[in-house]
């Protein structure tokens, strides 16, 4: 196994001359993984990972069951490709995936009702908690391949939520 990669036992192993090569079936899951390009962005790709998260939001209709279920595909299908990244980089958690941020946006905003100001607030809050990593996030990215780069987020994103639905029990 490549030094600093997580073992998610399955595909995850390469050499270094495998990750020289862009074998075309790791271009969807890289497409994936980068959210159509916007990880590589040299500057807070996961700001812009985050900001592509409120795009999808947006998009989404606003029902509980539809953003759920889309949590749950990103989840899974954020795994799967984060992991595939994670041995085409040949690093743990490459800056270029941003799939885990944009599924923490879905869950910084799941249920909350917020229209756009408070999605904003929401956007802020996830990147301090997405930053900030409280217990037991921080341990949640030790968790093998690429479930371990979408759990810190889920984590970090479940702390934002609660946050801000307090905020706007406050303010309400």
């Amino acid at each position: 196994m490549t030094a600093g990669i997580r073992d998610s036992g399955v595909g995850n192993r390469a050499d270094a001359s495998d990750r020289t090569r862009n074998p075309a079936s790791r271009i969807p899951a890289l497409a994936i993984a980068t959210s159509l390009g916007v990880g590589y962005v040299p500057i807070a790709s996961g700001t812009w990972g985050s900001a592509a998260g409120l795009l999808l939001w947006a998009a989404l209709p606003a029902t509980t069951s539809v953003q759920a279920i889309a949590i749950v595909l990103l989840f899974v299908i954020g795994s799967w490709s984060a992991g595939v990244a994670e041995t085409h980089f040949g690093k743990t958690d490459p800056g270029e995936v941003v799939v885990d941020e944009v599924m923490g946006m879905l869950i910084t905003l799941f249920m909350t009702g917020v229209g756009w100001r408070g999605a904003i607030a929401g956007f802020f809050l996830f990147r301090l908690f997405d930053v900030v990593k409280p217990p037991p996030a921080r341990r949640f990215e030790h968790l093998p391949g690429g479930v371990g780069v979408m759990a810190d987020d889920a984590m970090a994103a479940i702390y934002a939520n609660l946050v801000l639905r307090a905020a706007l029990a406050l303010i309400r």
